[in-house]
């Protein structure tokens, strides 16, 4: 009798090592895993999960690169339509796993697999993003989820591999620890509870003792893109990389956040996202320069859904197209510089220039004008507040009478 043939997206870590083993015990299938480095790896971390792959009997294993994909597909439109979830995190997680997905996807259909997996638990959003875009890409291919559908605890996860004379790090049970181009988050251990403080130990090391000195950087956009770091011209992955850097170096770009999952429940994870977040703010920033009120407005109501959708793992809906094309034509005009001023544990945008700037030199707010005469102000301040003059009287008068 022929094997099942299933892909299997594989971090190398406690859940993934234990479906390599459970997919080939309990269903006796020929095991393919596939790593999607979304710049959460190492070169050296790569071939340690190359490795470990081999050990637990995969039969192949493939290293795909999908960081400038993340950048181009996914980083951009979070950048352009500043989206933070909850006003603070700027999706890290899933910003990648739709990529990490469509990747596997292409594997599954390229060795014609009976099926594929994914190591994600029934409490998460991840599986419902894996899940999704499974069932839009390979439709009659069967989706294997043995975390979900066991119902596994981490530690009875970490005591079957044990059985199988696999070990893991301590620190794998306790948190589960997803890093990638755009940024690092911490799920599992002290984040269950909203009043305990996620550890330092939790997250990857920061600087404990940052330097005592401020620095300053100039980000610039090219309509909407971030391209160059201190004026010279820096490629996506690359920029981001060494924002991360430094914002490590300062310590800033650790949070944490807490909201609805995709399933209806709350959740709360720590995350350590230092370049997104200074994009968004600089980004931000540049905006309110060359866009009007207006554009700035309906852009920012589609990107908060955009960020919606692509948090539920809904990326292959139309409406993500529309929305794209929606945001990328707000930013025909979003070229200049934003500078930005790093200390410790904290960093501000200290200012924008543009060729688009709005600022008009006839004008200056709270001071003088050119544009209009103070007869025309005071005319427009008081048709301005005609509606609420006529209901205020009217409301007066249904009193009175």
């Amino acid at each position: 009798m022929k094997k099942p043939l299933i892909v299997l997206a594989f971090s190398g870590g406690l859940d993934t090592t234990f479906c390599v083993l459970w997919l080939k015990k309990e269903l006796g299938a020929d095991v393919i895993t596939a790593t999607v480095d979304t710049g959460g790896f190492s070169a050296e971390e790569l071939a340690a999960i190359a490795a470990r792959s081999k050990a637990l009997g995969a039969v192949k294993h493939y290293a795909l690169d999908g960081r400038a994909e993340v950048f181009s597909r996914f980083a951009v439109p979070l950048i352009q339509g500043n989206i933070l979830r909850g006003r603070v995190y700027p999706l890290s997680v899933a910003a990648e796993r739709v990529l990490q997905a469509e990747l596997v996807a292409r594997v599954a259909k390229d060795v014609k697999a009976d099926g594929v997996c994914h190591g994600s638990t029934g409490a998460g959003n991840d599986q419902v993003r894996f899940d999704a875009v499974f069932q839009v890409l390979l439709p009659n291919v069967k989706v294997h989820a043995p975390i979900r559908d066991l119902g596994l605890s981490r530690q009875a996860e970490t005591d079957y591999l044990a059985k199988e004379g696999v070990n893991v790090p301590a620190k794998t049970t306790a948190y589960s620890v997803n890093a990638g181009l755009w940024g690092t988050t911490v799920g599992g251990g002290a984040t269950h509870d909203p009043w305990t403080e996620i550890p330092d130990s939790a997250f990857p090391s920061m600087s404990a003792e940052p330097p005592t000195e401020q620095t300053e950087i100039v980000v610039g956009f090219t309509k909407g893109i971030p391209t160059s770091l201190n004026g010279t011209a820096t490629e996506g992955v690359n920029l981001v990389g060494a924002l991360h850097a430094l914002g490590r170096k300062y310590a800033v770009g650790r949070g944490v956040h807490m909201g609805d999952t995709i399933l209806g429940i709350k959740g709360r994870i720590g995350f350590e996202a230092p370049a997104p977040l200074m994009l968004i703010a600089a980004h931000n920033e540049l905006e309110k320069l060359v866009l009007t009120r207006w554009q700035s407005f309906w852009k920012n109501q589609a990107g908060e859904f955009y960020g919606q959708m692509l948090h539920e793992g809904l990326y292959f809906d139309p409406v993500m197209r529309d929305i794209e094309a929606m945001i990328k034509s707000s930013q025909e005009t979003v070229t200049g510089e934003a500078r930005l001023r790093l200390r410790a544990g904290r960093f501000d945008v200290t200012g924008v220039k543009s060729p688009y700037s709005m600022i008009a030199g006839a004008a200056t707010y709270g001071e003088t004008t050119k544009l209009w005469t103070g007869d025309e102000a005071a005319g427009f301040s008081k048709l301005h507040a005609l509606p609420m003059t006529l209901a205020a009287r009217a409301r007066a008068e249904k009193v009175v009478s």
